[in-house]
């Protein structure tokens, strides 16, 4: 049953917008500040991708959980709370004196951020009509490119002028007005009957991401087939298939295994994941590609890499329009296909590749991300009843960021090993110090996993096409 009353849905959507403005701009400027905190804390590349990781990893493991809570007590406080906790904890890495400080308040920074915005999905479905999702959906996604489209270039001239730790202390106004808006117009809910959490599979799930990212991060300087890599590998499939085994079972898990028996809920999840990580490990890898081999001054790469998330920002607001009228599966494939070929165009970039050679090849990847976004979102969450939108909501959030999470690992790890291999068995030092001839030849090969990625998604578009269509024609023969 949807809410009878709209009235307030557009004050709603901008109490959310607060909070994903200013999630945006943390995600977007710490990538590009990370060379400068890798240098000024005399860091390794693997260590330095925890800055990062540190946050994504939490905010994966406590998605969940967030989507459960909000089902059990109502998606009002647990926004209201991870709000105020945001706005403290978003202070806290930019007076971080040691890396080891700096990644633990990322980790608080990134538990309050999951409370602010995992629900955000359920709550834009219960307030929205059916028939404006689509554009409301396809509006965060342009809101989370206007906070991309200031990051990068805030954070150059931070760079520039002050330092990096100033990217840490310019969002909280914004969610200090969210907060507001969200104090006086998001409806209180009720939920229905007695909950329990899962605590069990809470431990098994961040056991689980956390010894993987461990592994793929630090796998190729200690070696994976190490004993200790091993371990933590073993440890790591142990979790999952015991979380996986406790989910099944349990009567209120963190992740609804029975949502998945929904087709249009699982490709459309699984492509939100793929797509993620693709993205998320391009992105992470841009910086150092500006920095270490183009040379390029802070503010001007914060420019370029601007660039990205303008083409994303316009594709992902014109795709939810489109999505509603013309059907998710075309707009996602199409979406998909330019995905495709701008991971090709990156891997054409060279060392002698100037800053318009750069926009020209990522913009492909930019638009073919956002034109898939908001039709992916809009199905995977319009395909669930409604009494299981917060479950569906942290489910949803959460796929995106184990994709960026493991975007970040993976790539980032598949990178690195491969500046060793091409710098050659006689180099010795930190891979982003390495010549630019093996940097350059890595990139492209992460660029060749990202677009086979991409092509395994377009597969599931066109399953998903055929079995649907498969699906309507059994249900039309007589029985």
């Amino acid at each position: 049953m949807e809410n009878s009353s709209y009235e307030h849905k557009w004050k709603i959507l901008a109490a959310l917008a607060g909070v994903i403005l200013m999630a945006s701009l943390v995600f977007s400027s710490a990538a590009v500040v990370l060379p400068a905190i890798v240098q000024e804390f005399n860091i390794d590349f693997d260590v330095g991708q925890w800055v990062l990781l540190s946050y994504t990893l939490a905010q994966t493991s406590i998605m969940p959980m967030v989507g459960r809570l909000g089902d059990m007590i109502g998606k009002r406080p647990v926004f209201l709370g991870g709000t105020i906790a945001f706005i403290i904890t978003s202070t806290l890495p930019g007076l971080a004196p040691t890396i080891e400080l700096l990644l633990l308040f990322r980790v608080l920074q990134a538990v309050s951020a999951a409370f602010a915005i995992a629900l955000n999905y359920g709550i834009v479905i219960e307030n929205f009509p059916a028939s404006e999702r689509g554009k409301a959906l396809g509006a965060f996604g342009a809101i989370f490119a206007v906070g991309s489209i200031v990051g990068p270039i805030f954070a150059g001239v931070l760079l520039e002028t002050l330092s990096w730790r100033w990217i840490f202390f310019v969002g909280q106004p914004l969610s200090l007005i969210s907060l507001i808006l969200a104090w006086r117009y998001l409806p209180k809910t009720r939920p229905a009957g007695r909950q329990s959490f899962d605590w069990t599979g809470s431990f098994f799930l961040f056991t689980g991401l956390l010894a993987l990212m461990l592994y793929l991060t630090f796998g190729d300087r200690v070696g994976f087939r190490s004993p200790v890599m091993l371990g933590l590998f073993a440890v790591s499939l142990l979790s999952i298939w015991q979380f996986v085994r406790n989910e099944a079972r349990v009567q209120e898990p963190l992740v609804d295994l029975s949502l998945f028996k929904n087709a249009q809920f699982s490709v459309n999840l699984s492509i939100r994941i793929i797509t993620n990580i693709a993205m998320g490990g391009l992105w992470f890898l841009f910086p150092f590609y500006l920095g270490n081999i183009l040379q390029i001054e802070p503010v001007l790469a914060g420019m370029l890499l601007t660039t990205f998330w303008v083409c994303f920002g316009v594709a992902v607001q014109v795709s939810g329009t489109l999505s509603d009228r013309f059907g998710v599966r075309l707009i996602t494939g199409v979406g998909l296909a330019i995905l495709a070929f701008g991971c090709y165009t990156v891997s054409t970039l060279h060392a002698a590749s100037t800053g318009v050679d750069f926009v020209l090849r990522v913009a492909p990847v930019a638009l073919g991300f956002g034109i898939s976004h908001s039709p992916t979102n809009s199905a995977v969450m319009s395909s669930v009843p409604r009494e299981r939108l917060g479950i569906a909501s942290g489910t949803n959030t959460i796929g995106r960021f184990l994709g960026r999470t493991a975007g970040v690992a993976a790539l980032g790890a598949v990178w690195a090993s491969r500046v060793n291999v091409y710098a050659g068995p006689e180099f010795s030092g930190a891979v982003t110090e390495a010549a630019a001839a093996p940097q350059i030849a890595a990139l492209q090969d992460v660029t060749y996993a990202a677009m086979a990625l991409v092509g395994v998604t377009l597969a599931l578009i066109a399953w998903e096409t055929l079995h649907s269509r498969s699906t309507v024609r059994s249900a039309r023969v007589p029985s």
